[in-house]
């Protein structure tokens, strides 16, 4: 069956039953019009191109009728032009190459006699245009601005947008034109025109000075639609015409933005809007919102802006949650530029935290981490652990990191910076970072004054609950280390000290290892920590029995780890009064630069880490450097130590580290005799750092593959590295009494690497017949030029079957004259070829130079010890 219009179709549509019959009936109805469009039949064609846009909006296909829409165009009569327009807006896009054809009937429209059917051209015009036809038409839509009419006016300064949108190029061809529409009375036309200035403003710097002369102009427009009385025709809830409102605040917030002359014009009426628009509908509360959007953008004076803030302060106390969020939202973006003022709305802020919208609590959770400052830090973070306290999970990881960065920056005293890192493991432990735990617990460690209080609180928490893993930590850390003056001093109470015994601590300790919160990491921390009190001189002789009795127990441990330590544990008890000395207390770690904010810190994100290494050592603080520019490493505390027991000189025993070494020559390597050094440190082989020639003990990853076999994502840089690199590392072996003076010196060659805009890159290679397979390079930086180069970083890639490390370089700025090093190491298999990949970037006379090279200059024999 086929229906001869429209409302046949669509009552025929509506009574099938099954999508099925539905389908049917559209395929039968659209071949049906297919074979009606071949009989040119104009008054068939206005209702076929109907019936197949109704097609069309239900999801079937109608491209077939583009040219009907087409040949509808073109037809004299305005209900076919009408229809024919329609149909080309919703079947053609600007893509399609049909519409080329589309071109010379819209400008024929565009100058016919009816304003309607200029209307239809211009609104097709606005919708499809495509880059190619906005530069055709350009011209005529540029005389349609200046009609005489109204209604072509607006419509021919939507268009004026499309064309500026497209090509932007053509923007200086409306300005006048757009100047002139200020002038319009009609709030239409107003209200298209001001939008076709935004957006060329925001698309040339230059128009956007010239327009700055019409802030007058649109100031006295915003003073009549403020100052005008009832107007039946553009008035909403009471207001006259807030959409044009909007739309003039919004322009004025481009025009006053760096611009003082033109903010200083527009303040008066800015202030005027703010205290005359009715607050209590959301009519009125949109222009308030651009009001005080414009006023902080703008360069408007201190008390405009506290009047602004002021008002997002009134919005948080609506009922209606789109406005209080959107006045949070604003007032995390402006409460940089003047915290004062928004510190007057702090009770209102913290309010919101106890809302039921979790967007709400979020926005004023962000805003009240930015509130807190040395004077308020302890109203604010009182009321974030009150919070912190009934907080959705997903909200405990950010607020136990945010509490614990606002507690370390602005902490009056460090016993209330501790009493807040206790509650926060108390309340959220299973939700703190571990860059948090080992930032309190280096706190604790610099604090001495504080250590038998912080211990007996742990204790305390940790007796009436072991369910938070940071907690559990930390308690385990701190009672282990400080478990005598614990035991002196007793639980530190507010009226008299409860004193305490070593079974009662260690019946706590033990009874972790048993619970159903223990895992893995939790079980390491407390057999070290039983380790650590087994050696204290506090501990009675039978709680030290019934603690190495536990450790035997745990060598048979199926977790490896467990078990290797429980191991190494009790060869370390048995030794005697050598456990007191190896297990005596750590000293002070030194402060770094982590999440938590020490070093110079501050100003980071939390979550971010300092620098930009991509080997992950964000967390190490660099060596420090000679004046050679060779970062220098304290030897290892561990060694220290040992050296003061068996009273051995680190002078006579061994080279310094913090030496410069000497010209080294093939030595002979130093006897192979075993001490009661090397006897102790061979108890730790994953873990102590020993004298041997070859100190090094952190392996870089195989770096993934790219082409000629060298590795590619990524590349070893210079940034500090996991564990410190002795500077004997890239030197040769020494024996440990002074080297006599060699015969001759061994010559080292530098190989140039890079030389290019002013910078050159030379590599030394430096071998040993003792330690085949190994070879350390110095890279030597320096400008050719008179300009510096600055933030240089030096990234190097091996292949796969090569290892590299590297330390930092000793300066990324390089003056004229200086010469800044950098060292690596490389192990390879004896024979081998070196080949390196480097990627160098730097600053040089204010222009950024990344470049990639390939390097495989170095001798063959290099690997078998020759230079």
């Amino acid at each position: 069956m086929v229906y001869h219009n429209l409302k046949a179709l669509i009552k025929g549509i509506r009574a099938c039953k099954t999508v099925a019959d539905e389908r049917a009936l559209i395929k039968q109805e659209s071949a049906a019009i297919r074979a009606s469009f071949r009989e040119e039949d104009s008054y068939m064609r206005y209702n076929n191109v109907a019936k197949l846009l109704y097609i069309h909006m239900l999801g079937s296909e109608a491209h077939f009728g583009q040219m009907e829409c087409l040949k509808l165009v073109a037809s004299p009569r305005f209900a076919d032009k009408r229809l024919g327009y329609l149909g080309i807006m919703l079947l053609l896009d600007e893509s399609q190459e049909v519409l080329t054809l589309v071109t010379n009937s819209l400008k024929n429209d565009m100058n016919h006699a009816n304003m309607y059917a200029v209307g239809l051209a211009l609104c097709t015009f606005a919708n499809i245009a495509s880059e190619e036809m906005s530069r055709d038409l350009a011209n005529e839509i540029e005389k349609l601005l200046g009609s005489t009419n109204t209604y072509i006016r607006k419509k021919a300064a939507l268009c004026a947008l499309r064309v500026v949108r497209k090509v932007p190029e053509l923007t200086d061809h409306f300005t006048t034109k757009a100047k002139n529409l200020l002038a319009d009375r009609n709030h239409g036309v107003l209200l298209s025109s001001i939008t076709l200035m935004i957006e060329m403003c925001q698309a040339d710097e230059n128009i956007l000075n010239e327009f700055r002369n019409a802030v007058p102009v649109l100031v006295r427009h915003l003073k009549a639609l403020v100052t005008t009385g009832y107007s039946p025709e553009h008035d909403v809830s009471g207001i006259t015409d807030p959409f044009l409102q909007v739309k003039i605040l919004r322009l004025l917030r481009i025009l006053g933005r760096g611009d003082a002359q033109a903010s200083e014009t527009m303040n008066d009426i800015l202030a005027q809007v703010a205290t005359n628009t009715d607050s209590t509908k959301n009519v009125g509360n949109s222009i308030l919102y651009e009001t005080v959007l414009t006023v902080l953008e703008i360069e408007a004076d201190s008390g405009l802006r506290v009047m602004a803030i002021n008002i997002l302060g009134k919005f948080l106390s609506n009922k209606d949650n789109n406005i209080r969020y959107v006045a949070l939202n604003t007032l995390n973006k402006v409460v940089s530029i003047d915290t004062n003022a928004v510190q007057r709305h702090r009770n209102t802020i913290l309010d919101c935290l106890r809302d039921s919208d979790i967007s709400i609590r979020r926005r004023a959770l962000e805003l009240s981490y930015a509130l807190i400052n040395e004077t308020n830090v302890r109203i604010l973070i009182r009321e974030l652990l009150a919070f912190l306290e009934v907080a959705d999970n997903e909200f405990k990881l950010g607020m136990t990191t945010q509490i614990s960065l606002a507690a370390e920056r602005f902490a009056p005293n460090k016993r209330w910076h501790i009493d807040t890192v206790l509650r926060v493991l108390k309340l959220a432990g299973n939700y703190v970072r571990e860059e948090i735990l080992s930032a309190f617990i280096r706190l604790v460690a610099h604090t001495p004054e504080l250590q038998a209080y912080t211990a007996s609180k742990l204790y305390a928490s940790l007796k009436s609950d072991i369910s938070q893993e940071s907690l559990t930590l930390a308690a385990a850390w701190v009672i282990g280390e400080y478990s005598e003056v614990l035991l002196q001093d007793g639980l530190v109470d507010e009226d008299t000290p409860k004193p305490i015994t070593d079974v009662e601590i260690l019946d706590l300790i033990i009874s972790i290892l048993d619970s159903p919160y223990a895992n893995f990491l939790i079980r390491q921390f407390v057999l070290a920590a039983i380790t650590k009190m087994c050696s204290r001189p506090t501990t009675t002789p039978s709680q030290q029995e019934r603690i190495a009795t536990l450790i035997a127990g745990y060598a048979t441990n199926p977790e490896l780890e467990i078990q290797q330590r429980s191991v190494e544990f009790a060869n370390l008890l048995a030794l005697g009064d050598l456990k007191s000395g190896v297990l005596e207390r750590m000293p002070a770690p030194e402060l770094k630069a982590t999440v938590m904010g020490y070093g110079n810190s501050e100003d980071k994100p939390v979550g971010s880490t300092q620098g930009g290494d991509l080997l992950g050592s964000d967390d190490v603080v660099s060596p420090p450097s000679d004046s050679t520019g060779i970062p220098q490493v304290a030897t290892s505390n561990t060694q220290n130590l040992l050296d003061e027991i068996f009273g051995s000189s680190p002078a006579t025993e061994m080279t310094s580290a913090t030496q410069t070494p000497p010209p080294a020559t093939p030595a002979s390597p130093p006897p192979k005799s075993r001490n009661p050094i090397d006897e102790i440190l061979g108890l730790f082989p994953s873990s102590a750092a020993t004298p041997s020639p070859n100190p090094i003990n952190t392996t870089i990853p195989t770096l993934g593959g790219l082409g000629n076999g060298l590795t590619s994502p990524t590349y070893g840089s210079g940034s500090p590295m996991p564990t410190p690199i002795p500077q004997s590392a890239f030197s040769l072996p020494q024996a440990q009494s002074p080297p006599q003076p060699p015969p001759q010196q061994q010559r080292l060659t530098a190989y140039s690497a890079y030389e290019k805009n002013e910078l050159k890159v030379t590599l030394t290679p430096q071998t040993s017949p003792n330690r085949p397979g190994v070879v350390n390079i110095l890279a030597q930086f320096q400008v050719t030029g008179q300009n510096a180069a600055s933030g240089l970083s030096f990234q190097v890639a091996v292949p796969k079957n090569q290892q590299l490390q590297m330390l930092a370089m000793s300066n990324p700025n390089v003056s004229p004259g200086s010469v800044e090093t950098q060292q690596m190491q490389i192990k390879a298999s004896v024979g081998s070829q070196i080949r390196l990949r480097l990627r160098i970037s730097y600053l040089i006379n204010g222009q950024q130079i990344q470049e990639q090279v390939d390097f495989s200059g170095f001798p063959q024999n290099l690997m078998t010890g020759g230079q």
